[in-house]
């Protein structure tokens, strides 16, 4: 099979497209063709060697959608999707053409989706749902601050809040694009600024959010804090900028603030399945819709794909596995 590896640390050209042998089915484990799988900017800094718990050489690669074609009878040629944060790190990832999982990790893709669409919903949807859905336990009626609503995470939390009930207050520097999901849900949109704090409570009668989901982190989390109502959840998975921050620890037990950190790296494929399970029902109900595919491109130009996400193209990049399927571009 083809697959991309990384032997080495570096930028994106350090990677080689080579040939592997196609894995077989055992005792637990299924074998997955892959359709399509997403590039994520943590893919990207896995072949910088960002992450010292990646074990070369490996097959990078978290999101993926594909078929599975060897395996327990009952699963055989379903339809299926996932991600995780072993996948790519300490065993292969899905930028090959086959994948080996645990029967675990199988979860059936959304029918409303295609292959592209839902292999670019992984890594982003999983994380916001674990800090909107598991953690802050956003309710109906609840209003949610989600800074860097315009991102890839920013844009998942705004969809499920909202397929929730909850009340959406963007913050960013720039207006999620037009005609993103995201753009067509946020009920208030407030520029990421020195006013934001003063705007949000401005616009929750002084109050405050009940939760407020940073996907920015680092130079953003002294805001997050102060975006928070009493006993408001803030969740973060971030630290841009910055990794050490310092706050006003007076006020934050003054006002029962609520601390979630969230990273999704540390559930691997199989434990993601549940989650990717309850994302789908949202996608086959129309209350969630697929992120904006920016650029696609065949795993025999891969390294072009890595380039663009190295970028900062805005929507998802995807690699074919097939052109004859899902119509190559590169």
């Amino acid at each position: 099979m083809k697959a991309l590896q990384i032997t080495s640390f570096g930028e994106p050209e350090t990677l080689e497209l080579i040939e592997l042998p196609t894995p077989t089915a055992d005792a637990g484990n299924a074998i997955v063709e892959v359709r399509s799988a997403s590039i994520n900017p943590s893919d990207v800094k896995n072949v910088s060697g960002h992450f010292s718990h990646t074990v070369l050489p490996r097959v990078p690669g978290r999101d993926f959608s594909g078929v599975v074609i060897d395996g327990p009878a009952e699963w055989i040629g379903a339809e299926v999707w996932g991600t995780g944060g072993d996948i790519g790190f300490t065993r292969d990832g899905t930028h090959a053409q086959f994948i080996k999982v645990p029967v675990a990790a199988l979860s059936r893709k959304p029918v409303t989706l295609s292959h592209e669409q839902a292999a670019s919903i992984g890594v982003n949807f999983v994380v916001a749902w674990l800090g909107t859905v598991e953690y802050a336990k956003l309710a109906e009626g609840e209003t949610i601050a989600v800074i860097g609503a315009g991102g890839g995470v920013g844009g998942a939390v705004t969809q499920i809040a909202k397929a929730r009930g909850a009340r959406v207050i963007g913050v960013d520097r720039h207006a999620p694009a037009e005609g993103s999901p995201a753009a067509e849900l946020i009920d208030e949109y407030v520029p990421f600024d020195e006013h934001s704090a003063e705007r949000v409570r401005e616009l929750t009668d002084g109050l405050g959010a009940d939760v407020v989901y940073d996907a920015v982190g680092g130079v953003a989390f002294e805001m997050a804090l102060s975006l928070a109502r009493r006993r408001g959840r803030v969740v973060e998975i971030s630290a841009t900028g910055k990794r050490r921050v310092e706050f006003d620890l007076i006020d934050f037990y003054h006002n029962e603030t609520q601390l979630f950190g969230t990273d999704s790296a540390k559930l691997g494929v199989a434990d993601s399945a549940p989650l990717m399970t309850a994302i789908a029902e949202g996608f086959d109900s129309g209350k969630l819709k697929p992120p904006v595919i920016a650029q696609r491109f065949s795993i025999d130009h891969a390294r072009d794909a890595y380039r663009a996400v190295a970028g900062g193209t805005r929507g998802r990049v995807v690699i074919n596995m097939s052109a004859a399927r899902e119509g190559d571009a590169s």
